[in-house]
């Protein structure tokens, strides 16, 4: 009878890659251990308990800017909030922002005009390489403080430009808002239905339906009905007013805020522009060659040919410089807006709870990244070719 030779476990292919990624695995469990072991025996000689009870306790400090009510009374976790939602207005609206911006200057720099591809260049090359902090304290400390006083702020329409920020006009919901809301919806689904139906008959019957002009008259038509309907619109528009030694109505930015908010925009545009320039470059060229063959138009091209094609190569890089930007955000600090960073510094030095502070500044941020990186991966997965 033939012998049967088997291999010891630690020579086999199989078991030998798992048994090295739980050794690894244990080794870090160790190491993180022994140190928050050794953190917890240190604070704890110099009487300190870890914990985050203090969070309930009063805060004693003032906030200048808060999304919502925030008084010397509240409690440190109320604090730490409002710190949070000042990060997350930077981040959102400066998301938003350097994609519209970066979008026209990616393409701007592909253009035919020379004058308008050599602009997109020289704004490209200017502020991708001057350091993002330099150009935070050019626009506050150069651009916005020596602005007039408030007695004397420089009138742009209904934009007031002073030391004390930038009143620009603001909305306020009111009680048919919520009516605007489920019209607009409405008109947009049916907007899309019109779309898709009428795209279908014209690719099938080879004659032009005008399905992009019949979903706008139709989302049109909706949003007249909610017209007659509420008789109001869906917001109320205050513009702001100067009275005394500060603005009335309207939306108030302060400089700390707008040095913040525009450099990140102008930088990290910048950044977004090249990447969507390299995915319309990345786009084969026969795509485009048969594009003009057809005898479409240049704008056409770009937006039924090219751009559906660039945007599954742009959308990976592009998710890094969203987070780039959440993460550069933290550098408010560095002209007093009272973000999670000031806030939490404040925090830290009033209880001493330097662990429990970064720890909550780490979870921050790293929320803000993962819940990004998680809607931009399902966009990128909804774009990608299906293949058979």
């Amino acid at each position: 009878m033939k012998k049967t030779i088997t291999t010891p476990f630690w020579r086999d292919k199989r078991i030998v890659p798992i048994l090295l990624q739980v050794l690894f695995a244990a080794l870090v469990l160790a190491g993180g251990y022994y140190f928050i072991a050794n953190a917890i025996n240190g604070l704890q000689q110099i009487g300190i308990n870890l914990g985050f009870n203090f969070l309930k306790n009063t805060s004693g400090f003032t906030i200048s800017e808060s999304m919502i009510d925030f008084q010397p009374t509240d409690t440190y976790g109320r604090a730490i909030i409002v710190g949070i939602l000042n990060t997350l207005r930077i981040a959102f609206i400066g998301i938003i922002l350097t994609s519209i911006i970066g979008l026209f200057v990616g393409i701007a720099k592909l253009s035919n005009n020379w004058l308008v591809s050599k602009l997109a260049t020289v704004y490209i090359e200017i502020f991708r390489n001057t350091p993002l902090l330099v150009q935070i304290f050019i626009w506050f400390f150069a651009v916005l403080l020596p602005l007039p006083r408030i007695e004397e702020a420089l009138k742009l329409g209904p934009v007031f430009f002073s030391n004390r920020g930038i009143a620009i006009p603001w909305f306020e919901a009111h009680s048919n808002t919520i009516l605007w809301g489920i019209g607009m919806i409405v008109g947009l689904m049916v907007a899309v239905i019109f779309f898709k139906a009428l795209m279908k008959k014209q690719l099938e019957s080879g004659k032009r339906k005008y399905p992009f002009i019949s979903a706008i008259v139709s989302f049109i038509v909706i949003i007249l009905i909610t017209l007659i309907f509420t008789k109001t619109g869906p917001v109320t528009i205050h513009t702001p007013s100067v009275s005394g030694r500060g603005f009335v109505g309207g939306q108030t930015l302060s400089p700390g805020y707008s040095a913040i908010l525009i450099s990140l925009v102008i930088y990290t545009s910048t950044f977004i522009a090249e990447v969507i320039r390299a995915g319309i470059q990345g786009v084969p060229k026969g795509q485009i060659e048969a594009a003009k063959a057809l005898g479409l138009k240049s704008s056409t091209t770009m937006r039924l040919v090219i751009f559906p094609q660039a945007i599954r190569i742009i959308i990976p890089p592009l998710t890094s410089q969203y987070l780039n930007l959440v993460k550069n955000s933290s550098l408010a600090v560095a002209v007093g807006f009272q973000d999670i960073v000031s806030v939490g510094g404040t925090v830290m030095n009033q209880t001493g709870r330097a662990v429990e502070v970064i720890s909550i500044m780490i979870a921050v941020y790293l929320t803000f990244s993962l819940i990004t990186s998680i809607l931009m991966n399902i966009f990128n997965q909804k774009v990608q070719l299906v293949e058979r």
